[in-house]
């Protein structure tokens, strides 16, 4: 990923804005340093506009990635399962698209089989490519279930996301150690409260 270039990061989109060339992320990035009051030709910066350009590439490589391609193999033998499948405590790094600081907390998703399953590892995949975008935690809740909803049909969908935002900790109000939570349920999940407390249950590891 340190060799991937802005440049290079939406190489097969063509939907979105037109994207600036890496020479102008240089510049400016260089011009933000000049901005804050120092200068980018000191020699503790001269590396800092190509440091900061590859940290992006990988900061936001979800544009470029296909959260429904992701879970597109599903297995079918699923020998009789007709519970929960969930996974606890994935570490969930992100960026707000107000501020663009770090979002950093963890995120708990469950669903429960229609007929199909997916590798486990599928589920934090998808919630890495939502998450390496500029986000809002509400919108990456929500997208992270509807997505598993639409692609894999399972009869419902959890998802709970516990998070900080530096944009509230280390700016603004400044109040330190405040945890966000949004949840986003779909199928019996939303509608069946029995399987809304198992899921916050089990997110809570009782």
């Amino acid at each position: 990923m340190d060799a991937l270039c802005i440049d290079q990061l939406h190489s097969d989109e063509s939907d979105g804005p037109e994207r600036p060339t890496r020479e102008e992320a240089l510049d400016a990035v260089a011009t933000l340093i000049r901005w804050a009051g120092d200068d980018p030709k000191r020699e503790g910066l001269l590396d800092t506009p190509d440091r900061v350009v590859r940290s992006y590439a990988e900061f936001f490589a979800g544009y470029a990635e296909d959260a429904d391609g992701v879970l597109a193999r599903t297995f079918e033998e699923v020998a009789g399962y007709q519970d929960m499948v969930m996974l606890r405590d994935i570490d969930l790094d992100s960026h707000c698209e107000h501020h663009m600081v770090p979002i950093t907390g963890r995120a708990h998703i469950a669903y429960l089989p229609d007929r199909r399953i997916v590798g486990i590892s599928k589920l934090a995949r998808v919630l890495e490519i939502y998450a390496r975008r500029l986000q809002t935690q509400e919108v990456l809740t929500a997208q992270v279930g509807d997505t598993i909803q639409r692609v894999l049909e399972p009869k419902g969908v959890a998802v709970m996301i516990e998070a900080q935002h530096q944009c509230m900790t280390t700016r603004g109000i400044k109040k330190r150690d405040v945890a966000m939570i949004t949840t986003h349920f779909t199928g019996v999940f939303r509608n069946d409260p029995r399987y809304e407390d198992r899921f916050r249950s089990m997110a809570r590891g009782c």
